[in-house]
């Protein structure tokens, strides 16, 4: 531990709010810098320690409580503050905050709403193909802490979600901000103005000598305040392959990055590798031998003839377009998730303007757009279903062979998964398991 965090944390009533992944992590980390230090831990699910007789626990309704019983809060990413007073003298703070602010080296951070998981792994192949250490962190599932002893000399790169930021104090000294549009509305007050704020903060507090990359094509200045950031900005579009022959040279090479929005993710990671070192060599090697990102326009089986793809990780609807438009085939769109507030009637439009011909349709938000797909006087085939099970069966019925069935929820996955990926795992297993009762018995 650094001797500024420790300073930071000494003398001072800690809690930690939220005991997930990252709240177990921020545990650990205290515990093996401070093991007899009091600690307060507050969760709504109860919370089991295994005996630390320096530890105590505010589980259930009254687990908000910890709020006015602490000096320094660590929060979880997945717990929301919206609506809660909060007391003055409290400070907030979150791994990627204490992270930014003391861990001995140097750090690029990448969000945006889509394309950040894409492009931090993509920088992070680039670098270490160009001899660089570095290590991939934060919301690629890497708890920020849990290597914080042992970045001394390395480039961290850090995936950032808007959660990960709201509570920072400290950016990075190279951001990558690759778009932004319409998320999380249910987490913050004043909705997409209380994201687009939480998400400012990767650039908020970043230095004259500090980097921030950010897409060209939209006009972030219109969209959120980044009077405060005083670092260089580096525009990076889609027309930057025309102005830069390297990057126009990276075009092509992969066919896991097919598609407009894969393009800019390249860009984007390329960008910020040569601003951080890395040779052209290297970034080249990166893109070739780039292998996909798990549940992004992912092939996950061949049953029946029909490619099906996951791309589970496409939670907003500029997302399931710009893949549905990359791949090219899709005949059949497997739909719906969690409704946090989205407005999705210009996503309807967009849909019935793509050639697929079926639409599967699950709760919540699938249901939703049935409706406004409906109303709109759609010819597509629009087919609502209550479980993945129907919908893989109902694909099944409705794809041709040789052509795509795509599930891109356009929603969060929350409302009947743990996350993603567990949506992801299921989808697959349902093609599998029907695929089995669909086959002939043998003999």
């Amino acid at each position: 531990m650094s001797a500024q965090l420790f300073e930071f944390l000494s003398g001072k009533r800690l809690g930690l709010l939220g005991f997930e992944r990252e709240g177990r992590s921020s545990y650990a980390f205290l515990r093996r810098h401070f093991p007899n230090r009091p600690l307060l831990i507050a969760d709504q699910a109860p919370v089991e320690l295994g005996g630390d007789p320096h530890a105590a626990l505010l589980c259930g309704e009254s687990y908000l409580d910890i709020l006015r019983r602490c000096d320094i809060l660590l929060k979880s990413p997945g717990v929301s503050l919206r609506d809660i007073p909060l007391p003055p003298e409290l400070e907030i703070t979150c791994q990627t905050d204490l992270f930014l602010r003391f861990a001995p080296c140097v750090k690029a951070g990448v969000t945006g709403s889509k394309g950040k998981t894409t492009t931090s792994t993509l920088l992070h192949a680039m670098l270490r193909a160009s001899g660089i250490p570095a290590r991939l962190i934060g919301n690629v599932g890497v708890p920020v802490l849990d290597c914080f002893d042992e970045v001394d000399g390395e480039i961290a790169v850090i995936e950032m979600s808007s959660h990960q930021l709201e509570f920072t104090r400290a950016s990075p000294h190279v951001a990558v901000w690759t778009n932004l549009y319409q998320e999380h509305l249910d987490h913050y007050a004043g909705g997409f103005a209380g994201y687009a704020a939480a998400k400012a903060h990767i650039c908020r507090y970043q230095a004259p000598e500090d980097i921030l990359i950010y897409n060209a094509g939209q006009p972030l200045d219109e969209m959120v305040d980044l009077s405060a950031c005083r670092a260089e900005r580096v525009p990076v579009g889609l027309g930057a392959g025309e102005a830069d022959p390297f990057l126009r040279s990276l075009d092509g090479l992969n066919a896991r990055l097919r598609g407009e929005h894969n393009r800019q993710n390249v860009y984007f990671a390329a960008t910020a590798a040569l601003r951080l070192g890395a040779s052209q060599e290297g970034v080249r090697q990166a893109v070739t031998g780039f292998p996909g990102i798990p549940h992004r326009m992912c092939p996950v089986s061949e049953a029946d003839g029909i490619h099906w793809v996951d791309d589970c990780i496409a939670t907003i609807p500029q997302g399931v377009l710009l893949t549905v438009d990359a791949l090219g085939d899709v005949d059949t769109l497997l739909l719906g998730g969690l409704d946090r507030g989205l407005d999705y009637r210009e996503f309807a439009r967009e849909l019935d303007k793509r050639p697929m011909r079926t639409i599967i349709c699950m709760p919540e938000t699938g249901h939703s757009i049935a409706g406004l797909l409906k109303d709109q006087g759609s010819r597509k085939a629009i087919v609502s279903v209550r479980t993945m099970e129907e919908a893989v069966e109902a694909a099944y019925r409705c794809t041709a062979a040789g052509k795509t069935c795509l599930l891109s929820p356009a929603a969060a996955s929350y409302n009947a998964y743990k996350d993603f990926e567990e949506k992801g795992a299921h989808y697959l297993d349902c093609i599998n398991s029907t695929a089995a009762a669909r086959s002939p018995c043998p003999g």
